[in-house]
């Protein structure tokens, strides 16, 4: 009866080894999937990281386009003053000249 007992023994170790076979598989497959998961998750985080650093260059370019913007509306403003007063001068410069004229073309008395 030895040998009965021995091959229950056998057949024991087999059911184990199987059992045991079937339980790294299921570990491998399931690390696998884990890795799969944590690589998309890290592509996702550096991408998040480029679309961060993608918004504070915006950010700052945008920032720097509201302070040329300014400038320009005060360059603006100070221009469209000069102007007004370039008009003035030159409507009181012709109307200077208008009048000597008007004093000109008056008949003269003898």
């Amino acid at each position: 009866m030895g040998s009965g007992s021995e091959r229950q023994r056998m057949m024991r170790e087999a059911g184990a080894e199987s059992a045991l076979d079937a339980a790294a598989r299921r570990l491998e497959r399931a690390v696998a999937q884990l890795e799969a998961r944590v690589a998309v998750l890290a592509q996702r985080g550096e991408a998040d990281g480029l679309f961060d650093q993608d918004r504070a260059k915006l950010a700052a370019e945008l920032d720097a386009a509201r302070a040329r913007e300014k400038d320009l509306e005060a360059a603006g403003a100070e221009a469209s003053a000069a102007l007004g007063r370039a008009i003035v001068e030159i409507r009181a410069a012709l109307g200077s000249a208008d009048e000597a004229e008007d004093v000109e073309d008056a008949p003269k008395e003898a």
